[in-house]
């Protein structure tokens, strides 16, 4: 199989999507001319013409809206936020509109449409171009919450996003856009091409929603993460020689809910890892569901590594970030508990 990074393979599921369906449709800001700030849609104009993928004005609100109107009406959009930080002027859309047409509409109308951002931060890209606001999505019904961490997941799940009836935020963590970064900054970066999973079939393949991944095996603790986390995971895990199962969630909802119970119920202890700021982050969704299913399987109490509650620093990225120093000290302090 080719090698790609996470960027080409995002590029290859649109094109592969725009073969196969002349309903879907690709834009936001600079997506077209330009191919996107990260490039992840380059090409694609020269490909499939200025009517299907297109550039818009900087009007987040003005782009999800339109992308619901498309998709209301037949069309299948795939729009982009140029960084996840500039969702929120189009949020309402997404919560009031995208989210609830099916419901309001007693099934008359989906909305299948896909909005994808990059997300996290690693790039020193400052308070705002850093966050990851993921846990703002998993809380509105309605939505589906992906979160990508390989090349390979990436295309699968897009593809698979673009073909579901109803609407999909799809987040891609942009530290791993060119490799698996580990957490350590200090290090050179790792290719895609020197990594399993940056190998990536051609041509039309899915990966469903909702289903975790084991990046991991392991017997002595369960660490539950996701996207950029998923690598510093395993470094922690490597370096500290914790025998951690680490469950890669790609889909935050619907959760597999089944995969972590049954890991958890195998190691007897848990932490739960994630960028995003500690309070009401999607860690704590995940804490509930072990402590309520699995609680007389749990030998140690169950412990979060998050971001801090601030503004995602400059000057003091790495302070924030949670990286595998600050995630094995959790892994040896939850063994010993």
């Amino acid at each position: 199989m080719p090698s790609m990074t996470m960027i080409e393979a995002i590029r290859d599921a649109h094109a592969v999507a725009m073969e196969a369906d002349d309903r879907v449709v690709v834009f936001g800001q600079d997506v077209g001319y330009f191919g996107g700030v990260f490039r992840c849609t380059q090409g694609l104009q020269e490909r499939f013409g200025v009517g299907r993928c297109f550039d818009t004005p900087i009007s987040e609100s003005g782009i999800i809206g339109a992308a619901i109107g498309m998709a209301a009406y037949g069309l299948r959009p795939c729009v982009e936020i140029q960084f996840a930080d500039y969702v929120y002027p189009g949020y309402d859309q997404i919560v009031s509109e995208a989210a609830r047409i099916r419901h309001r509409s007693a099934g008359d109308y989906t909305l299948p449409m896909v909005v994808r951002m990059p997300t996290g931060g690693g790039i020193f890209g400052g308070q705002t171009h850093s966050q990851s606001p993921e846990a703002l999505f998993t809380h509105v019904a309605g939505l589906t919450t992906v979160v990508v961490s390989n090349p390979y997941d990436a295309k699968g799940l897009l593809l698979a996003a673009i073909e579901d009836q109803d609407p999909v935020i799809f987040l891609e963590p942009k530290r791993v856009y060119n490799g698996p970064f580990d957490g350590h900054h200090d290090r050179p970066i790792v290719p895609w091409s020197k990594h399993p999973l940056g190998e990536v079939p051609e041509g039309y393949y899915t990966v469903p929603l909702g289903v975790a991944r084991v990046h991991r095996p392991g017997d002595e603790l369960t660490v539950l993460t996701y996207g950029t986390l998923v690598h510093v995971a395993e470094a922690a895990a490597n370096e500290t020689g914790i025998d951690a199962e680490i469950i890669d969630l790609r889909t935050l909802v619907p959760l597999d809910v089944d995969t972590i119970i049954e890991s958890v119920r195998k190691t007897g202890r848990c932490i739960v890892l994630h960028e995003a700021t500690l309070t009401s982050g999607f860690g704590a969704e995940l804490s509930a569901t072990v402590q309520e299913r699995a609680f007389h399987h749990l030998e140690a109490p169950i412990r979060r590594v998050c971001g801090w509650d601030t503004p995602y620093p400059h000057a003091h990225e790495w302070d924030y970030f949670p990286g595998p120093e600050r995630v094995g000290r959790a892994m040896r302090e939850v063994m010993a508990g």
